[in-house]
């Protein structure tokens, strides 16, 4: 039995992820089930007779409770919240428990910022039904809400996801233009990286108020392009950019003389750049340092 509790803990961490975007709040939601489940006697857990669905129940309920208190607190954030980047083992910056969450189209950044415009119960019912493939009878059963109002809940959260191209030819399209990127940045030619964005693109920076970065979201092809060689200019020492896989998808990682100082996760429409996301906030580029 305690094999088959333990073995539910990468499940776990990939559906609180989802629904937390934050690494340290998964992994501490996720504890919690398991606090509560070792908390129960053994006559107790003996009667339930899926450890894995009710671990799964309680899981998802203290993400609703999380996510919650999480608008108040990410109300009083500094700047902008991004959801926390996450790196791809095989490229050798992971660490435990980023390394047992699953990079797919349901973990882009994308994604997780659409998900941050929508209610706690649109959230957890999206998640649970589009990506995990529950159906609504167990969400509603997870919620506390009915079939009927789960099936609304996802629907109208549904609304708020771009459709976007099938993952492998958005990855080729976005590796092809956010390599493009990297050269024009590091070889100062504002003109052809202007050209890979959208006109109406946005540049959104999370520094969390430990680091200085835009605290409002730059719109505009030419204002991005001023910006992010304005940055460049005004770094001393060693400024390197690397391409790295961030969520699943083509981005780069920046380390300024040797230290990783930013990631920055792309989203793609018509051959052009339309999203920029920069995460500078230290505390959510731990699974990036080595």
């Amino acid at each position: 039995m305690t094999d088959l509790v333990l073995d539910e803990r990468r499940h776990l961490i990939n559906l609180a992820y989802r629904l937390l975007g934050s690494l340290a709040e998964a992994e501490d939601a996720v504890q919690e089930a398991y606090a509560r489940w070792y908390a129960l006697s053994g006559p107790r857990q003996d009667e339930i007779a899926s450890p894995g669905a009710w671990l799964t129940t309680v899981t998802s309920r203290i993400c609703l409770d999380l996510l919650g208190s999480a608008r108040n607190r990410r109300e009083r954030y500094v700047g902008a919240w991004i959801p926390e980047p996450l790196p791809d083992p095989a490229e050798g910056h992971a660490s435990d428990p980023a390394d047992r969450v699953t990079l797919d189209e349901s973990v882009s950044m994308a994604f997780l910022v659409a998900l941050e415009s929508m209610t706690p119960a649109q959230r957890v019912a999206l998640v649970l039904h589009d990506v995990f493939g529950y159906s609504f009878a167990e969400v509603a059963e997870i919620t506390g809400r009915t079939p009927a109002a789960c099936r609304e809940l996802a629907s109208s959260a549904r609304r708020r996801v771009r459709t976007s191209p099938p993952p492998e030819t958005l990855a080729v399209r976005q590796a092809v233009l956010v390599r493009d990127f990297k050269q024009a940045w590091e070889h100062q030619d504002i003109t052809a990286l202007v050209g890979l964005l959208d006109p109406a693109a946005t540049f959104t920076a999370d520094g969390g108020g430990l680091v200085t970065t835009a605290l409002l979201p730059i719109t505009g092809s030419e204002q991005i392009g001023q910006f992010l060689f304005a940055v460049a200019g005004s770094v001393s020492g060693d400024f390197t950019l690397l391409e790295r896989t961030v969520n699943g998808q083509p981005g780069l990682l920046i380390r300024h003389n040797g230290v990783t100082t930013s990631v920055y996760a792309f989203d793609v429409a018509d051959d052009r750049i339309t999203h920029i996301w920069a995460i500078r906030n230290p505390e959510k580029l731990r699974p990036w340092t080595t």
